[in-house]
């Protein structure tokens, strides 16, 4: 039973923008904090931004601070990720998680659910 459905990778120039989603069903709906991490090819799983229910947290790794926007919007169990100016390091498979961890955690293993991922591919 897929649970997380994420969309809106591409391949876009430098100084682009992508708005990724993710659709929850199942389980995931109730998810009290929703994540982005991608990965990269030979490096290890990073977190992007994590997100609560109701948007008391809001959390972001310094790299991507002032061009990614995470955002939620539970009437259609859906999460998003606006990534603006992005740049060739952001290339990436882009990842979204859910997890019943409250703040919201920024290790992979915190999380309980993943979806397939979405390739988001800068060019330079």
């Amino acid at each position: 039973q897929v649970q997380l459905v994420e969309s809106g990778g591409g391949l876009v120039q430098a100084g682009g923008s992508l708005r990724l989603s993710c659709a929850a069903s199942g389980r995931t709906v109730s998810a009290p904090a929703m994540a982005w991490f991608r990965q990269a090819p030979g490096k290890e799983r990073e977190f992007i931004a994590a997100i609560s229910r109701g948007g008391a947290y809001l959390y972001y790794v310094d790299s991507v601070k002032g061009r990614f926007t995470i955002s939620r919007d539970n009437a259609k169990n859906t999460v998003y990720l606006q990534m603006d100016s992005l740049k060739p390091e952001d290339t990436a498979v882009y990842y979204c998680a859910a997890t019943w961890t409250l703040p919201p955690p920024r290790m992979v293993g915190e999380y309980n659910y993943w979806g397939q991922g979405t390739q988001v591919t800068v060019s330079s």
